[in-house]
């Protein structure tokens, strides 16, 4: 071997270069002004196309593979334009429409990767991650106790190393902002839930709960049955929960939003390049839930269609929004279907709501601070304090009656909850970490089924305490599972391990029927919103 011979990346790189700007050239060509002759200027660009791979294939001095020297070109080529523009190979196209239809197995979350470091954007509700605690904004950092970060990983690669048959289990290492050390989560893997409604209910004789987790093609039926149910139970209120909702399909976000605006009125347009792109979205149809109050709960994870519902709503002053501001996803990806089955999501339009307000956030300049946005919110203090969100005050817009607005990215809401950490430990994180309160959640109520059942979810809401013995035991449960005791953790940790037993005890009885009624005990945004309700209907009836 010559000791001239350079490295794989070495090689690839300036034909990664040579290659992303011929079809650069032929991207500009395509989207050029009729004024610029086109058609001419396309062909001449793609002969130049052709003629660089025909040099590189014949008379290149290392073999190479001329699909993956245009696939990572046309990548390349694409991070540049805009954030969420994106090549899918044809290996990964299949699976990358999986998450909102069909099913498969794995760990359920949804992940960006940047910097060669896996991202958890977010964990999908009812999944594996989600139950043992895995947050937003998590980083992977290893899988089996093998390195994924910095080491050049794809979608492709993380995809075969979370997905799996269920009942397999994957150690995942976390690292969690304000945490010094690695989290291992022992995850065993499940067939990850294709609903999207996770749970509706009455939270008293008037206020109604419903819990979107994504908008996929089953949503708004589910929504639907979901309104209904709570309608004939004596909803009048409701709270529409889009916590941790990372978007999806637009045209169900409309049909949901048409269910709760009257009349005719504007509930999203789109403005793109191309005017058949540009598209305006009206509500029309009778809807069932057109004169009920209503808060809507929204957070960073809340993205694309989430934030068209919110954007909506809060801009014809039809309700309030609740929480903390919004993710800021307001590109429109049209999915291009190729010959050879990859597919080409280009970004061919924005999101606007009524007011005008653009929903996308900036990402001007480097890349790099976009994907750390969301991130980085931990960091500037805006979780944590109202004062701390940025807003662009050159960027203000009103509302239906007059109330002031601004654009710049995401929705801000009417009402800022900050995060609560007051009662975490590193020794709370653990306890999920390690499966430990899972696994003694679940030995808890399947050795207590029957006379938990016969009690009834009402009566184990009112009158079930987590007594000090059930939680020695798990303590005691923990320990066996190679997690010492934290005395000091425990005490700061205490009352919200005493509520999260209940309700993951409940939920090994009656599901997230059982689960989300005790969680919301806790759930500051939540508390605030049912605190909302009077000015919420003042604001729609004045």
């Amino acid at each position: 071997m010559s000791t001239h011979k350079n490295s794989k990346q070495a090689i690839r790189l300036p034909l990664y270069i040579a290659v992303a700007i011929s079809i650069g050239i032929f991207l500009g060509a395509n989207m050029a002004s009729p004024a610029s002759n086109p058609t001419q200027g396309l062909v001449k660009n793609l002969q130049k196309f052709r003629q660089i791979i025909s040099y590189i294939e014949n008379d290149y001095v290392d073999p190479v593979n001329s699909d993956e020297l245009v696939e990572g070109a046309i990548s390349n080529v694409l991070k540049d334009l805009d954030p969420h523009s994106v090549y899918i190979p044809p290996r990964e196209s299949e699976l990358a429409q999986s998450q909102l239809e069909g099913n498969y197995e794995g760990i359920g979350i949804e992940f960006n990767i940047f910097k060669d470091t896996i991202f958890v954007v977010t964990p999908l509700s009812g999944g594996p991650s989600e139950k043992l605690g895995i947050k937003t904004g998590d980083k992977i950092i290893k899988v089996d106790g093998e390195n994924v970060a910095g080491i050049d990983i794809n979608n492709r690669k993380v995809i075969e190393l979370l997905r799996g048959e269920k009942g397999s289990e994957v150690v995942v290492s976390i690292q969690r902002k304000g945490e010094s050390e690695l989290i291992d989560f022992n995850i065993e893997r499940d067939v990850i839930p294709q609903f999207s409604v996770d749970v509706s209910y009455m939270v008293d004789d008037e206020i109604g709960y419903i819990k979107v987790s994504r908008f996929a093609n089953s949503t708004f039926l589910e929504f639907k049955e979901a309104l209904l149910k709570l309608k004939d139970q004596g909803m009048t209120k409701m709270v529409l929960d889009l916590t941790g909702n990372p978007g999806g399909y637009l045209q169900r976000a409309v049909q949901m939003v048409d269910e709760i605006i009257a009349g005719e009125k504007m509930i999203v347009y789109t403005d793109g390049k191309e005017k058949r792109y540009t598209e305006q979205h009206y509500s029309g149809e009778e809807g069932d839930f057109e004169e009920g109050t209503i808060v809507v709960m929204v957070d960073e994870g809340s993205a694309s269609a989430s934030e068209i519902v919110a954007g909506a709503i809060q801009d014809h002053d039809r309700g309030l929004i609740v929480g903390r501001r919004s993710f800021g996803k307001g590109l429109v990806q049209l999915p291009i279907n190729l010959n050879d089955g990859s597919q080409l999501r280009l970004t061919i339009s924005r999101y606007y709501t009524p007011s005008g307000r653009s929903i996308q956030k900036s990402y001007e300049g480097k890349l790099e601070d976009y994907h750390m946005e969301a991130y980085n919110r931990f960091t500037n203090g805006e979780l944590y304090t109202s004062d701390s969100i940025k807003v662009d005050d050159s960027l203000v817009f009103k509302t239906s009656k007059g109330r002031t607005v601004y654009g710049g990215g995401g929705i801000t809401p009417d009402f800022f909850v900050p995060l609560d950490t007051s009662e975490n430990s590193a020794y709370l994180n653990r306890l999920f970490s390690t499966n430990s309160m899972q696994e003694f959640t679940i030995k808890y109520a399947e050795e207590n089924q029957k006379k938990l059942e016969d009690m009834g979810l009402e009566e184990f809401r009112k009158s079930f305490v987590v007594s000090d013995r059930i939680i020695n035991d798990l303590v005691t449960s923990a320990q066996s599972n190679d997690l010492p005791f934290d005395e000091l953790g425990f005490k700061k940790s205490k009352g919200l391990i005493r509520l999260l037993t209940k309700a993951y005890i409940a939920r090994g009885i009656w599901d997230n029927e059982g689960f989300y009624p005790i969680f919301n005990e806790q759930d500051e945004v939540f508390l605030k919103a049912i605190s909302l309700m009077n000015e919420a209907n003042q604001l729609a009836n004045n």
